[in-house]
């Protein structure tokens, strides 16, 4: 019998699942999104795409129950996160596993469950990931500055997860625009996307900064943390998306001058803006070759080699689309090569990590006083 001094077990397990978790359904649904866009040219890729996003779907409601027992039974634990400045950021994973999953529905879900289906999946995954996104972009900032007391020394690519939720709606959202009624739904949810996407940028072109000059001034991230520096990807390779997105459903939505402005800001900012995303990538790697060497191991943060990257594969299939270059659709090709091997090297370090029971478990204990053993170095010095 299980009494009230006896936790379930299933309630045992998740008090240290934290909001980073919903990394594993992003870089899940983006695996799916990324191959509908190069499936014409891959045989049996837009079948193995859909399975892939019936599987970021089954993550995305196991990962909402264990939350939900996490909040409902682990309260202190839920409010410790929030007052956390290296986790906090991570709630804006939420909003981002639900528009990934929502934007992955209508790609290639439909496949599976049906274009109605599918469409009112999205519909409400989408407005729920805004809001969420939204509250996130507001609220942990807020927090940052009233409650976390952050230095600049601490900064890390992780501050900018909250504030890349919106640009994934203004990525997503777009593909609602068609189902809509003709007129002024479509044109105002296709400027909403808009708006966010300025939003979005934005905050990021003010944060992107902190971190840069953490890493020149203050030397290479924590092993732990290395892999996060890929994650600066993301609103580069996620807003390129969003504006080929525009350029496609803007024809017909919005008057015809502004259609077409749509459709040169795909290309002139893109280019640059991807341009950019391959030299930080080049650093991001190096510096993770760097890590690798000096005895950086398996930590949830691997999964910051999946989305970001993912979002890359999307926008560059976008400038492939706006420019008809194979300059574009080659490199789509490579980076979707990159993000299935790092997908499946971080699924499987997750599982095994699981398996061995130490994904989930708590800090370890510390000692009450230092061993006499390690008290002092060889040479008398106190460490």
């Amino acid at each position: 019998m299980v009494t009230a001094a006896q936790p379930l077990p299933c309630a045992v397990s998740v008090r240290h699942l934290g909001p980073n978790w919903y990394a594993t359904v992003m870089g899940t649904a983006v695996v799916a999104t990324a191959g509908a866009g190069l499936s014409p040219h891959v045989s049996g890729l837009r079948g193995a795409s859909a399975g892939v996003w019936a599987l970021s779907l089954l993550l995305l409601v196991v990962l909402l129950c264990a939350r939900a027992v996490h909040w409902a039974r682990h309260r202190d634990q839920a409010r410790a996160h929030l007052l956390d400045p290296a986790t906090a950021p991570f709630y804006g994973c939420l909003a981002m596993a639900l528009l990934a999953v929502g934007g992955g529905a209508l790609t290639v879900g439909r496949d599976w469950i049906g274009l109605r289906a599918a469409v009112a999946l999205d519909a409400v995954l989408f407005t729920a990931g805004t809001v969420l996104g939204l509250a996130a972009a507001v609220a942990v900032p807020y927090l940052m500055a009233v409650r976390h007391r952050a230095e600049p020394g601490q900064a890390t690519p992780v501050w900018l997860l909250p504030l890349v939720a919106p640009m994934v709606s203004a990525a997503v959202g777009p593909s609602l625009v068609p189902h809509l009624p003709p007129g002024q739904a479509r044109e105002t949810l296709l400027l909403v996307c808009a708006a966010l996407f300025g939003l979005s940028l934005l905050a990021t072109l003010l944060m992107l900064p902190l971190v840069f000059g953490r890493l020149v001034t203050g030397g290479p991230l924590p092993l732990a943390l290395t892999p996060t520096l890929f994650l600066v990807l993301g609103p580069l390779g996620q807003s390129t998306t969003a504006a080929g997105v525009f350029a496609d459903v803007a024809p017909g939505v919005v008057p015809a001058p502004y259609s077409q402005g749509f459709g040169v800001l795909a290309v002139l900012y893109g280019v640059p803006v991807m341009g950019f995303a391959l030299l930080w990538f080049c650093l991001a790697t190096a510096l993770v070759l760097r890590a690798r060497r000096h005895g950086m191991r398996f930590s949830m943060t691997w999964w910051s080699f999946t989305f970001p990257v993912g979002t890359c594969v999307t926008g560059a299939e976008a400038l492939g689309r706006h420019t008809g270059l194979v300059a574009y659709a080659g490199p789509a090709v490579v980076l979707y090569a990159v993000l299935v091997a790092a997908w499946g090297t971080a699924a499987l370090g997750t599982v095994r990590g699981l398996l061995r029971g130490e994904l989930l478990a708590g800090p370890g204990p510390v000692p009450a006083a230092p061993r006499p053993a390690t008290a002092r170095t060889t040479s008398g010095a106190v460490r």
